[in-house]
C-alpha cells in the first residue's frame, strides 16, 4: 500500500467510513514502529478535530528531544494543555517505573491516572500510549485500559505497540487496527 496507512481489518472500515462524529463506540488501535509518527498523528488528529469544533480527551505522549537526541517523554493532557515529563532515558535521576530505555515517573503516571479517572464521556478520545506498563506489568496509565472498556466515547484512539496488539485484541475486540507509517498524512487515514 502506498499510502502511510494501512488498515489490517476489511477494505473501507477507516475512519472516514466509520463516520467519527455520528458514529458510536468505534476504536481504534494505532500501531507502529518507535519513531513512525504515532504521537505526531494522535497530536494532528486533536487538532484537526479543534478545528471541527469536536473537543478531544485523553493523553499524548510526546517525545523531548535535545541536540536531536531523544532524551525525555512528556505527558500532555489534551483538554487542558498541561504538560508534565513522564520519562527520562535510563541511568538518569528519576523516581518510579523502569523499563528498558527509560525511568518513568510515578508522579506523573499517578496525575495522568487522576485525569483519565476523571474523564467523562466525550467525542473524540485519544490514549498515547498504552505500552508494556500497562499491558504486561498491569502498573502505569492502568485507568485509560477500563476507560476503553467503558466505551464512553464515540471515537478512541489508543496507540499500541506492535508487539502488544495481541494482547489489546484480546482486552477489546472491536477495536480495529491501524498501522501508521513515517511521514503520515491525516488525511491519508480520514478520507481513503
Amino acid at each position: 500500500m502506498d499510502s502511510s496507512f494501512e488498515s489490517q481489518g476489511q477494505p473501507g472500515n477507516g475512519l472516514a467510513s466509520r463516520n467519527p462524529v455520528t458514529g458510536w463506540n468505534w476504536k481504534g488501535e494505532f500501531t507502529g514502529p518507535s519513531g513512525s509518527g504515532k504521537t505526531r498523528w494522535c497530536l494532528a488528529l486533536a487538532d484537526y478535530a479543534s478545528i471541527l469544533g469536536i473537543h478531544a480527551g485523553g493523553l499524548v505522549s510526546p517525545a523531548v528531544f535535545e541536540g536531536g537526541l531523544k532524551v525525555g517523554i512528556d505527558l500532555l493532557d489534551l483538554r487542558s494543555g498541561a504538560q508534565r515529563r513522564l520519562a527520562v532515558r535510563r541511568g538518569e535521576s528519576g523516581n518510579g517505573q523502569i523499563t528498558e530505555d527509560w525511568h518513568v515517573d510515578d508522579e506523573t503516571l499517578n496525575w495522568g491516572n487522576a485525569i483519565l479517572a476523571h474523564s467523562g464521556a466525550c467525542q473524540l478520545f485519544i490514549l498515547d500510549e498504552l505500552g508494556p506498563l500497562e499491558l504486561e506489568r498491569g502498573v502505569g496509565l492502568t485507568n485509560g485500559i477500563g476507560l476503553i472498556a467503558a466505551r464512553r466515547y464515540r471515537l478512541a484512539c489508543v496507540v499500541v505497540r506492535p508487539t502488544l496488539l495481541e494482547i489489546a485484541q484480546a482486552l477489546w475486540p472491536w477495536g480495529e487496527v491501524l498501522q501508521i507509517h513515517s511521514n503520515h498524512p491525516l488525511e491519508a487515514i480520514l478520507f481513503r
